[in-house]
């Protein structure tokens, strides 16, 4: 017995030998040096990861001898969904299982990489990777990327907003007949198109008035009707016959076949929304037939559908001091222009004393009207009658005489400030005065905005380049003294360059702007609008223009020099994601930006991390005007940055400031988590999520409690929900538990120190800016003879 159990033991002890040498054997293999495997390899597995190509070409290489290989055995787990993690894969050899919720969703192989995002910032991973099959991998760890300093070397790519523009060489064509068969084909096509359901809901009235607006096209074999990223996209088709196949570019010379269209399909529906470069080319296989709608024709149909404006003249004209002293096109411009409000139960919708600013008119719900503390009144609205109060706001200004409150469980209004008021028709006083035989009076607050800029700008040149600097009279800024420092960024418009003045020395960023592009993307007004726009902000929170300028082939804007960089490339190369404080501050700054903005009744529309500059001190800056607009009411094109777009905006409903507000939730998700919460790879993806709203995005750990509340209340989709749309406006945003320590009075005055003060070595240091390689399109110009910028310059 003692023999065996002997023989038992040495066997053991020599099986555990064994085992703990193929132990070791294994963990030698499983990590091996890249210099083992040779750096050329590597080099070339590293360059397939997307991120790596926004380093210098000649950083990689350091790279390269500090990477690992790691093997794996079919049915190991490589990473594990929910870990945080902290390593970039790249495959060399085998096959990896991606499974999501314990589902494969897809397979990886050979030159496929993944966790890119580990390297720049803390985040669970997202999936599951299984090796399927022997598995070879080369592994980059961040903590040997930073050493290198190579997160500081990155080159991001910022997201271009679309839309805005309008094409005044629209081919839309006058609508033809069709027979019932015809009608029917298209009906089902519009409501069979997925993509086009999924962002606007579509009723039969709509589609049958679509419908009738079409009109025929013959499509000759060979011909491409549409070009991807054609910037003239206005049209919609649906295939009355033939066969058609779309094409996408693999590269500047080659396409790919990724669909084929036939008898009854749809494309094109994007142009139906917003202006944006054609995703793909559609070329006809054989002569065809095509059934084509205008975007024009589709966005009145639907601006239609939503317009209450003689409901709500019926409701002005229940006012008596409207009714005796406004003509029909007065009340009308008046109804355009009324924004919805909601409040809930015993919420005041104002207060006995407080300065009356705006009229009310109660559309659902009951308010009780209280006075020195005592009811006098219930006020109730059904579908039938509204009710309204508080008119006398728009004449004066002096205290309320009653307390109105809600008894209902919520109530919703429309209001109508007496600065809208004044906009659109002057002042009420006068308007009395004139009598009821006058004409009627309906101003456009845009050209009064441009008006108004412009008396502004030649009656002071007050300013200084730094923008929290002390005041001074530095009278006008001739472009002749300014000499280039450095190129600051190159966008889709143009370049932006830091200039300095050679008799002052103080630096500028002079942003020049091609106008035969402008002129191709229907841009002329928009730019006029910029212009305008950025000349009435006086704000710390908003990059200040100084002076504007024009040669034959050229718009100048000179704006003041943030030199920190932009808010975007920072967070990326300092890894700034999911710091509280950071975002705090950061989106106090927008706040504030959005206040001077909403003040002057200016849309922003264009919030993103790339549009916030730093500047010397590390103060936040908003920039970049180019989609902002005076709205009174609502506004109906749509444009900005489809990451941050609003529901309202998709759906074509018209949208009001309310979309800012919810961009500012965006914003402080993407800065808390990352990346924004409706990500998607394909930008129809995007809007099906955003439409799918808020409340189905999977929250990080980085944005539970208050950020995740705050973000909720921003992100509603009834815009009049939002947390700054209701009584107390930005007031509800700086009260939120999200801001509960932080001291708005010292943010507000610059007293506050930021959270981080970049390097700025001098007034003249462009090192916070990456040098881009992209420039812009060089278009020819031909002047049509209209003028259009003969008033866009300030100064020679």
């Amino acid at each position: 017995m003692g023999s065996a159990q002997c023989k038992c033991n040495s066997d053991c002890k020599s099986r555990i030998e064994e085992r703990l040498d193929e132990d070791i054997e294994d963990s030698i293999l499983s990590v091996v040096s890249s210099r083992t495997l040779g750096s050329a390899e590597v080099l070339e597995c590293l360059h397939k990861v997307q991120l790596f190509t926004r380093l210098p070409e000649d950083l990689l290489p350091t790279l390269a001898p500090l990477c690992d290989v790691r093997d794996y055995l079919p049915g190991d787990v490589v990473i594990e969904q929910g870990d945080d993690g902290h390593e970039l894969f790249v495959i060399r050899k085998g096959i990896t299982s991606v499974q999501v919720n314990g589902h494969e969703v897809a397979q990886l192989k050979d030159g496929d990489y993944f966790g890119e995002n580990s390297l720049l910032r803390d985040e669970p991973r997202t999936a599951t990777i299984v090796a399927k099959a022997p598995l070879s991998t080369i592994i980059v760890q961040r903590e040997k990327f930073d050493e290198l300093g190579l997160r500081e070397k990155l080159v991001f790519k910022t997201r271009k907003a679309i839309g805005g523009g309008f094409l005044e060489t629209s081919a839309a064509k006058p609508p033809c007949l069709k027979s019932n068969d015809d009608r029917a084909v298209m009906e089902m096509a519009l409501k069979n198109n997925s993509n086009l359901q999924g962002l606007v809901a579509l009723d039969d009235k709509s589609i049958h008035r679509l419908i009738d607006c079409a009109w025929k096209e013959e499509v000759k074999a060979g011909l491409d009707v549409i070009t991807e990223g054609d910037l003239n996209a206005s049209f919609f088709y649906i295939v009355k016959s033939g066969k058609f196949e779309v094409l996408q570019r693999v590269d500047e010379k080659a396409a790919q076949r990724v669909g084929q269209l036939k008898a009854g399909s749809s494309f094109g529906e994007l142009a139906l929304i917003f202006t944006a470069p054609r995703a793909a080319t559609v070329k006809a296989l054989v002569d065809a037939e095509l059934w084509v709608m205008d975007r024009s024709d589709f966005k009145q149909i639907l601006a239609d559908r939503s317009d209450k404006c003689q409901e709500y003249v019926a409701y002005l004209d229940k006012v008596d001091l409207l009714k005796a002293h406004l003509k029909t096109a007065e009340k009308e411009a008046l109804a355009k222009s009324l924004t919805e409000m909601t409040f809930s139960e015993g919420e005041s919708i104002f207060e006995q004393g407080e300065k009356g600013e705006s009229f009310y008119i109660l559309i659902e719900g009951q308010v009780s009207v209280i006075k020195d503390g005592v009811e006098q009144i219930k006020l109730t609205a059904t579908g039938q009658e509204a009710r309204h109060f508080g008119e006398r706001a728009l004449m004066t200004n002096e205290p309320r005489a009653a307390t109105i409150k809600v008894t209902s469980s919520t109530a919703k209004t429309l209001r109508l400030d007496r600065v809208s008021f004044e906009m659109l028709l002057g002042s009420l006083e006068e308007l009395k005065k004139m009598g009821n035989d006058r004409p009627a009076v309906v101003m456009n607050p845009q050209a009064k905005m441009f008006r108004n800029a412009s008396l502004l700008r030649s009656a002071s040149h007050i300013g200084t380049a730094g923008g929290d600097r002390e005041a001074q009279d530095i009278g006008p800024i001739e472009r002749k003294h300014l000499k280039p420092v450095g190129m600051l960024g190159c966008g889709g418009f143009g370049c932006v360059e830091l200039v300095e003045h050679e008799l002052t020395g103080e630096t500028y960023a002079l942003k020049a702007m091609s106008k035969g592009y402008i002129v191709k993307c229907g841009m002329k007004q928009s730019v006029l609008t910029e212009k305008a726009v950025q000349m009435m902000c006086d704000s710390l929170f908003i990059v200040r223009l100084f002076e504007t300028y024009k040669n034959d082939v050229t718009l100048y804007f000179l704006l003041e020099a943030a030199l920190g960089g932009e808010l975007y490339a920072t967070y990326n190369k300092k890894g700034f994601f999911g710091k509280e404080n950071f975002v705090r501050f950061y989106a106090a700054g927008v706040v504030m930006a959005f206040d001077h903005l909403h003040g002057k009744k200016i849309l922003y529309r264009d919030l993103k991390p790339e549009n916030l500059l730093l500047n010397e001190k590390g103060n936040i800056k908003l920039a970049d005007m180019g989609l902002a607009k005076i709205c009174i009411g609502k506004t109906y094109t749509a444009c900005g940055t489809p990451d941050y777009f609003a529901p309202e905006l998709i759906a074509s409903t018209g949208h009001t400031i309310a979309v800012d507000w919810w961009t500012l939730g965006i914003f402080i998700f993407e800065l808390m988590s990352g990346h924004p919460p409706f990500e998607s790879s394909y930008p129809m993806q995007t809007y099906q999520k955003i439409m799918r709203g808020i409340n189905k995005v999977a929250f990080p750990p980085k944005c539970k409690g208050p950020a995740e509340e705050l973000i909720k209340h921003l992100c509603r989709p009834e815009p009049s929900d939002r947390l700054p749309m209701k009584k107390g406006g930005s007031r509800n945003l700086k009260a939120h538990a999200f801001y509960r320590t932080f001291d708005w009075s010292s943010f507000e005055t610059l007293k506050m120190s930021p959270p981080y003060r970049p390097l700025v070595q001098s007034k003249r240091d462009l090192s916070n800016f990456a040098q881009s390689k992209e420039l812009p399109p060089i278009l020819p110009y031909e002047d049509d003879g209209s003028n259009w910028d003969g008033d866009f310059p300030t100064c020679s």
